[in-house]
């Protein structure tokens, strides 16, 4: 429906931008009245229904190995990451943590039944319980060894895990891990996209990071 909506307001704006030259040259004020109200009404819906669905929409945390879902403006929705282990540790290689470094294995899928995808500029970030954000470290993630890139691409029903690093305080809670995908460009589209995950004040799906527990094994 967002992208539905979207290409009718651009296909109303350059339609309505027709008309707003005749009215002109045909000096036709009617019509451009006509015009220009019908206009003014389209947007105080549009974006009545853009700021309606991201306020009324809901945060999730998706689990271990639940799928998140990356539709982007073309709407394909092909393309998907999940989180399949978390650990921590104080020390990778030769780096030592400030805090505790988290290591989550993303999973990157597609479920396309043809083309060949990958996502594009991929952010990954953690959120903790206070709203403080931390970058991945990739100095760490060099003592990991070599791993793919997250805009690796892929052909139908593959996947590929990779593994990147945040260095948390010890004081962070409830850390959440949020992956989002595009451009500069397609960031500003779907800003304007209603329904969609990127657009304004709509809520986030996150990842919980909690480490799994293994099992030790006494002969």
């Amino acid at each position: 429906m967002g992208l539905l909506l979207l290409l009718m307001t651009v296909g109303g704006l350059m339609t309505a931008s027709l008309l707003l030259i005749i009215a002109v040259v045909a000096k036709k004020l009617w019509l451009r009245n006509f015009v220009l109200g019908g206009v003014a009404i389209w947007f105080v819906f549009y974006f009545a229904m853009l700021f309606g669905v991201s306020l009324f929409s809901t945060e999730k945390t998706l689990a271990l190995n639940e799928p998140k879902e990356f539709c982007g403006f073309y709407f394909d929705c092909h393309m998907h990451t999940a989180i399949t282990d978390v650990r921590k540790t104080k020390n990778i290689g030769d780096k030592t943590a400030k805090g505790e470094f988290y290591i989550v294995k993303v999973k990157v899928l597609s479920d396309a039944r043809r083309a060949t995808l990958g996502l594009l500029t991929v952010d990954a970030r953690v959120i903790d319980e206070r709203k403080q954000q931390f970058e991945r470290d990739l100095q760490a993630e060099i003592e990991l060894g070599e791993q793919p890139p997250f805009e690796k691409k892929i052909t139908p029903l593959e996947s590929f895990e990779k593994e990147i690093v945040f260095d948390l305080p010890p004081d962070s809670t409830n850390p959440l891990l949020d992956i989002r995908e595009g451009y500069g460009i397609d960031h500003a589209i779907e800003a304007v996209l209603i329904g969609d995950e990127d657009s304004i004040f709509h809520k986030r799906n996150y990842f919980k990071l909690e480490e799994q527990k293994r099992l030790t094994y006494v002969n």
